[in-house]
This record gives C-alpha cells, sequence and structure tokens, in this order.
C-alpha cells in the first residue's frame, strides 16, 4: 500500500511539473487553437530600446478572440508567477525575471497590441527574444514550439 502511495506521489509530481497549474489546460487548448488557425494571424513587431512593441491580430471574429484570451492569460502568468513552456530554457529565463517586466495590453478591433519593457538591459533582450519566438511559433507551428529556444547572452 504505502509502494502504491509513494507511486501515486511521485507520478501526481511528475504530471504538475508537466502539466503545470490548474488552468494550464485552459491554457494549453488556446495554445493549439491558435497554432491551427495561424495562416489567420498576422503579428507586427517593433523592438524598441528598452523593450517590444507588437501587434498580433486576425480578420477572423473567432481567432481574434483567441489572441485576446491568450494575451490575458500569460499576463496573469507572468503577474502571478505561474511559468509555462518550462521545458524551454528562454521561457525559464523570461519568467525567473518576471518581477523586472512592465507590459501593457490594449485589444485592438483585430486583436491584441502589447509594449513590454523592462529597465534591466537582460530583460530587454528577453523580451526581443521572446517576441521572435511568438513570431516563429506563427510561421513555423508546433513544430516550433517543441523546440527549445536559447536564452540570450547577458
Amino acid at each position: 500500500m504505502l509502494v502504491r502511495q509513494i507511486a501515486d506521489s511521485k507520478l501526481a509530481q511528475f504530471a504538475y511539473l508537466m502539466m503545470g497549474d490548474s488552468a494550464h489546460a485552459a491554457d494549453m487548448q488556446v495554445f493549439h487553437q491558435l497554432f491551427d488557425h495561424r495562416t489567420e494571424i498576422k503579428r507586427q513587431v517593433l523592438l524598441l530600446q528598452d523593450g517590444v512593441e507588437t501587434v498580433t491580430e486576425s480578420t477572423n471574429s473567432e481567432v481574434t478572440q483567441l489572441l485576446q484570451t491568450h494575451v490575458a492569460a500569460m499576463l496573469a502568468r507572468v503577474k502571478e508567477g505561474r511559468p509555462i513552456h518550462q521545458r524551454d530554457p528562454l521561457f525559464v529565463e523570461l519568467f525567473k525575471n518576471a518581477d523586472r517586466i512592465e507590459a501593457r495590453h490594449e485589444l485592438t478591433a483585430g486583436g491584441v497590441r502589447m509594449v513590454e519593457t523592462s529597465q534591466d538591459a537582460y530583460v530587454v533582450k528577453l523580451l526581443q527574444a521572446h517576441a521572435e519566438v511568438v513570431s516563429a511559433f506563427l510561421a513555423n507551428g508546433m513544430s516550433e514550439m517543441m523546440k527549445n529556444h536559447p536564452v540570450p547572452p547577458r
């Protein structure tokens, strides 16, 4: 019986590491829906001296809603310290430095405009690398999601 409890405990720990918090499944569903509609998404990225400004939109109203839902969920994760995609070194480092990120967003008719900045030069590099990776997700689909993305040098 004790062996089974230990095994169940280890399984629960593994599941938590793989799946994360209770909102993870819903977030992953949105990710997958966005990947399914990635050809309907247009993205503009402007690198700023202190961060990045992005506009991500779609003419499909359902995709627009998905984009807006995704951004709200990811902003909540950063603010609350609930990391996601933790097998990817870039995402690990981004969440480690979340307290140095200033983020603001506004909804647009087709999606979301985001401005993410930092006073820390290293975090600026992380934000800009993340913006590039998100654009690569849209360009390359799920195969890009499966890659580990390098952390920029300090």
